[in-house]
């Protein structure tokens, strides 16, 4: 590593020069491999298993991804001749294209990558825009942004992956083209990308043949009168909306739940659900509790988010916790009630923040007060900086509060036990936090944190165990299911551990798990004759690549890969961890919902607008899949960094619909 000649070296320092780690400035994550992944990570460009930096500022990476957009020097260049250099300029300009890493999209492996020794671009690798083209472009943007104006479309629209797709298609059909009427758009063209979906809902049915696939259900209520239920259904390919319900009136009737969740099953295929998650409210357990009855191959699961935020509410109860959860509020309310003060905090954290809005459960309070402990010698600066004593807020008595708590030993005591205590419970958060397969770490991650509770207490039972009760309390009353430690056996990077204990309640998961998912006696025959291979790790499963891709590998393509040899079992494992453990990712804007259920409707107008809420959500559902690189990956859950973007703070609320649409359907959409 050219450590004096390579300009990345300003953003991030070495912290071990025999493995090549380097830590970035900015989110303080840890890379080995040297500089050069590390320039991947600030430019936020996803390389092989490069996380892109959440914290790294905009001109940073502008000017990093500017580096790598440069192609390298070539040894002795040879001076070309005066009279030939425009068309040199001119022919590298247009072959340069290949240069230019797609910022958008995942990096490919063997693509290549320029190097950073020589951080001035090169104006040969830039296009040649002359003023006219480059008026015809300011025009165009100019229409564009008077088009978002005059509609009121939020500009979070412009980050839509179906934004460039768009202008891409218009510039595609040349200065002939004309825009789809108003008509069109509400007629034709819905029906058309509506019928694109149900050719998708195909494709996703072949996967469930192979994966199985989890129905989730969300359930809302506006306090009063009204409330609604969403059906998706989600498996590894992705999630794809079914449809709502209004069940006012009925909602605490846990037949007719059992009714409407047994017609989504049957619609969706009993032979392809594993399981089916829900609200963990008594009438959604019972009613849960029927179909397990009816369909003994199929699980009801509770929300996982859901239970462990629980978990983390009911220790925020505990008095020392409590105490100091309020105090901290007091903190980044102070904070960021004042413009002043707030940019003042971001100038000595690094533009960093306190608070996370978009983590609207009671993980949030924590990952505050895990914020503040990471930055205690910064606020301590901060308020005893010459630039804040100096400002008339210093004088105020709630400014002079705010000081007093953070130079005070007792906050700072109970604060770090906070957080060594709750974190544990938020890495697991984090984990089932998304739609991606987590089933086959929720059970470990349960015993880890209790252990790790027990370590920061030292093993003193009047501290650890009012936890553990806590814990225990919510896991073996609402969360927890055969399922969960099933898909812990038959994670190869658990059971395969020497240090994790298979536990006798994980064996007989395992087999309660085995005898559901067994339908016919032939396959109860084959799992009994299949099992021990997989004890022993024999044949295929003991090779040097299965070994070490019990680790490498997410563990449903550990079995896809190594498990051939007992199919059977292989089949079955692989259904078991493909699924998620959580709902609450998936954020619904229930006013959209609601718009459907309350106003009277003519039936053509009702089966439109069902029409584009079905291809609304689902092409914001296809959006947040395809924002991801779509591969399952291992889960180390030492490594897991909660102060990293979760996945509900990524993907933003389906934006409401308007109806107005409605208006006067033309006479072949009107009701007879």
């Amino acid at each position: 590593m050219v450590r004096g000649r390579d300009a990345c070296w300003e953003h991030c320092v070495l912290v071990d020069a025999t493995r090549q780690k380097v830590r970035c400035n900015y989110c303080h994550r840890e890379f080995s491999g040297g500089v050069y992944r590390m320039k991947f990570h600030l430019a936020q460009i996803k390389n092989k298993d490069i996380v892109p930096c959440s914290e790294v500022p905009d001109d940073v990476r502008d000017h990093i991804q500017s580096v790598l957009s440069t192609p390298k020097k070539l040894k002795n260049p040879k001076r070309p001749k005066l009279d030939k250099a425009a068309n040199g300029q001119q022919n590298s300009s247009s072959a340069s294209g290949g240069l230019h890493p797609n910022h958008g999209s995942s990096g490919q492996r063997g693509s290549s990558c320029p190097s950073l020794l020589f951080p001035h671009p090169s104006p040969s690798v830039q296009p040649i825009v002359d003023d006219a083209q480059k008026q015809k472009q300011d025009d165009a943007d100019k229409k564009i942004a008077v088009f978002f104006f005059h509609n009121s479309i939020p500009f979070s629209a412009a980050k839509s992956m179906y934004y460039q797709e768009m202008v891409n298609a218009v510039a595609e059909c040349g200065v002939d083209y004309k825009a789809p009427s108003y008509e069109k758009l509400r007629s034709t063209l819905l029906e058309k990308v509506k019928g694109d979906i149900h050719d998708c809902y195909k494709k996703y049915r072949d996967e469930w043949k192979e994966t199985g696939c989890t129905i989730l259900c969300d359930n809302w209520s506006d306090g009063r009168s009204k409330s609604l239920v969403v059906f998706s259904v989600t498996c590894p390919k992705g999630t794809l909306f079914l449809k709502s319900v209004d069940v006012s009136g009925h909602e605490d009737d846990a037949t007719s739940l059992f009714e409407l969740l047994e017609s989504v099953v049957l619609d969706v295929g009993v032979e392809n659900v594993i399981q089916v998650i829900t609200d963990s409210a008594a009438c959604y357990v019972y009613a849960g509790r029927l179909l397990m009855a009816k369909y003994s191959s199929l699980f009801w699961s509770p929300c996982a988010s859901y239970c462990i935020d629980k978990m983390l509410e009911d220790i925020g109860k505990q008095e020392r916790v409590a105490m100091v959860l309020d105090e901290a509020k007091t903190i980044t309310k102070y904070i960021y009630s004042h413009a002043w003060t707030l940019n003042l905090m971001r100038k000595f954290t690094g533009g960093r923040e306190l608070i996370r809005p978009r983590i609207t459960r009671f993980a949030a309070n924590y990952l505050s007060l895990r914020s503040i402990v990471i930055y205690e010698q910064n606020l301590k600066q901060m308020f005893s900086h010459s630039e804040w004593l100096s400002s008339i807020y210093s004088r105020r008595p709630d400014a002079q509060a705010i000081k007093s708590l953070l130079y005070l030993d007792r906050f700072w005591k109970s604060a770090h036990e906070a957080v060594s205590v709750s974190e544990p419970l938020v890495r697991i958060l984090r984990i089932v936090d998304g739609d991606m397969p987590a089933m086959g770490y929720i059970y470990e991650g349960i015993e880890r944190a209790k252990v790790a509770i027990q370590a920061y207490y030292k093993g003193v039972e009047e501290k650890y165990l009012p936890l553990w009760e806590i814990i225990d309390r919510r896991w073996n009353m609402q969360l927890h299911s055969p399922l969960h430690a099933a898909a812990a056996f038959l994670n190869p990077s658990i059971f395969y551990n020497p240090n994790f204990k298979i536990d006798l309640r994980m064996r007989n998961g395992f087999q309660e798990a085995m005898l559901k998912l067994a339908t016919t006696d032939n396959d109860k025959i084959e799992i009994t004759k299949e099992h021990p291979i997989y004890i022993n790790a024999q044949g295929a499963l003991g090779t040097d690549f299965a070994v070490m891709g019990r680790t490498l590998n997410a563990p449903g393509d550990w079995w896809a890969s190594y498990g051939y040899e007992i199919p059977t079992l292989q089949r079955a494992a692989i259904r078991i961890l493909s699924q998620p453990c959580s709902s609450h990712w998936c954020k619904w804007n229930w006013s959209t919902f609601e718009n459907i259920h309350s106003k009277k409707r003519n039936k053509a107008e009702l089966e439109k607008f069902n029409d584009l809420v079905f291809v609304h959500c689902n092409l914001w559902l296809q959006a947040i899949c395809q924002s991801g690189d779509g591969k399952c990956k291992p889960i180390i859950y030492d490594e897991m960094d909660v102060s990293l973007e979760w996945p509900t703070e990524s993907e933003s609320s389906a934006p409401l619909l308007d109806d107005s649409w409605l208006d006067n359907l033309p006479l072949e959409y009107s009701s007879p």
